[in-house]
């Protein structure tokens, strides 16, 4: 199978899916990662920009992904962008990879451009083109899906739980490639925070660690 994981800045995939895409790597099948944006001046340094993509090269080198496609658009600028751009390059990539699997951001998340990444996503993904994507999921991205406004409009509902009690070492492992990403403990986006969580949905489905998910569409 080919399996594309949606990310609107480098290190979300391997937050909300990172084990996953080791579990499916491990069984042969093909991952692809879409990062949607990088860091500008001069909201960004350029040295931590450089920094990141090398970390974000890495990460999925150890992970053993297929192959990574970097969009380009500007980080936490995404509004400023014609909408029909953003549609039309995920689409791109969608016809390149005629992936069986997409996972995409939650549309809920508290940070912009996690919203439009997820909207444009949808976009792409609808059923309409001989290749039919058989399965679409949403995941959780640490610091960003728990910390938006509680309402039920926005709410992060998992109903799909991946078991990878296996891959969780490895998830951890490949995070910590992503140094200038990463903080100290109580701060979500610290490999405590990501172990935790991990280990929270798997008690949710009585197994060591998990990956949790919402289910948009399943064509059967």
């Amino acid at each position: 199978m080919n399996i594309l994981v949606i990310a609107p800045h480098a290190d979300d995939e391997i937050l909300g899916v990172g084990a996953t895409m080791a579990k499916y790597i491990a069984n042969k099948d093909k991952v692809y990662v879409c990062v949607a944006t990088r860091g500008v001046q001069p909201l960004f340094d350029i040295e931590i920009v450089k920094k990141v993509r090398n970390e974000t090269i890495l990460s999925h080198k150890l992970l053993g992904v297929t192959e990574t496609f970097f969009l380009e658009f500007p980080a936490v600028m995404l509004e400023q962008v014609n909408r029909y751009e953003i549609n039309d390059r995920i689409f791109e990539v969608i016809k390149q990879v005629e992936p069986d699997i997409v996972y995409i951001p939650h549309f809920g998340d508290m940070q912009k451009d996690h919203e439009i990444v997820a909207e444009a996503a949808m976009v792409a993904v609808r059923p309409k083109c001989d290749h039919k994507i058989r399965e679409v999921y949403a995941y959780e991205t640490l610091s960003e899906t728990e910390w938006n406004n509680p309402h039920s409009s926005n709410a992060f509902l998992p109903n799909v739980y991946n078991d990878i009690s296996d891959y969780l070492n490895l998830k951890v492992e490949v995070m910590k490639c992503f140094e200038s990403q990463l903080s100290e403990f109580p701060n979500p986006r610290s490999l405590e925070a990501i172990e935790a969580l991990a280990k929270y949905r798997g008690s949710t489905i009585n197994a060591k660690a998990a990956e949790a998910f919402m289910l948009i569409r399943r064509i059967m």
